[in-house]
C-alpha cells in the first residue's frame, strides 16, 4: 500500500514510519480498544478475528503487504469490533493513528487509496462469511492457504493445526483431516507446524470460487506499483 503513495506523500510519511518486529501470536489490538497505531505489514501476516463472549473465535480477514491494519482510525470509529493477531511473524512499519487520520482528512490520494483498500477488505470479509457457511473445510483451507501465500514470499507457512482451527473457527480434528486430504493429493506437505505448498495450481483448482473472487477484487482495486 505504501508503494502506491505519490512521491510527495511518501516523503511526508517517511519520518513518521517506525519499523517493528511482529512475533507470531502478538496481538496488535483487542476488540473494543482504542487503536493507537496503524500497521503496514512488510512480510508479516495479520489475522482479523471476531471473538465471541465464550472465547471462541473465527477469522474474518487476513492482511499482508497489500494493506493496513487499523482501518477504524480513518473510517471514524476509533476502535474495532475485531482482534488483530499476527498469523505469520515478520516485520511491519507502524505509524501513529493520528497522523494517518489527518492525512486521510486532507482528502486527495490518501483518502482514495484507503477507501479502495477498505472496499477490498470488505469484499474479503463478505466472501469469507459465505465460504465458511457453504463450502467444505478442505475448500476453506485451500482458500486460506492461497490468501496467506499471496501475502508471503515463498511457498512455506509456519502454522500449527490448532492455530489454523482457531482461524477457521472449526475443530482441530477437522483441520487435520482436511490437511491430510491435501497432502495425499500431493498439494501440500505438512510436518511439525510447517506447511509447504507443492502444487499451487492444483490448490487453486481444488479451492472454491471464493479465493478467485477476492483476488480479482484486490487486483482491481489495488493495482500494483514498483515497490519503494
Amino acid at each position: 500500500m505504501l508503494a502506491s503513495l505519490p512521491d510527495e506523500e511518501w516523503t511526508r510519511w517517511l519520518p513518521h514510519l517506525e519499523p517493528v518486529n511482529l512475533p507470531l501470536g502478538h496481538v496488535l489490538y483487542e476488540s473494543g480498544t482504542h487503536v493507537k497505531y496503524v500497521h503496514f505489514p512488510i512480510d508479516a501476516i495479520v489475522s482479523l478475528l471476531y471473538v465471541l463472549e465464550d472465547g471462541a473465535s473465527a477469522e474474518i480477514a487476513v492482511v499482508g503487504n497489500e494493506g493496513v491494519v487499523g482501518i477504524a482510525i480513518f473510517m471514524g470509529g476509533e476502535s474495532s469490533t475485531s482482534r488483530a493477531v499476527v498469523q505469520s511473524a515478520g516485520r511491519a512499519l507502524r505509524m501513529r493513528a493520528q497522523f494517518v487520520k489527518e492525512a486521510f482528512g486532507r482528502s486527495g490520494p490518501v483518502l482514495h487509496l484507503m477507501l479502495r483498500y477498505t472496499q477490498a477488505l470488505i469484499a474479503q470479509m463478505s466472501q469469507t462469511a459465505v465460504c465458511n457457511r457453504h463450502h467444505s473445510l478442505d475448500q476453506q483451507l485451500c482458500r486460506w492457504l492461497l490468501l496467506s501465500l499471496d501475502r508471503l514470499n515463498g511457498s512455506e507457512l509456519t502454522m500449527t493445526q490448532e492455530l489454523i482451527a482457531n482461524m477457521l473457527g472449526v475443530r482441530r480434528e477437522g483441520v487435520t483431516e482436511a490437511a491430510l486430504k491435501l497432502q495425499r493429493a500431493g498439494l501440500i506437505s505438512y510436518a511439525r507446524g510447517h506447511i509447504k505448498v507443492l502444487d499451487r495450481s492444483g490448490l487453486e483448482q481444488r479451492s472454491c470460487e471464493c479465493y478467485s473472487v477476492v483476488k480479482k477484487e484486490y487486483d482491481r482495486l489495488l493495482p500494483g506499483k514498483t515497490a519503494i
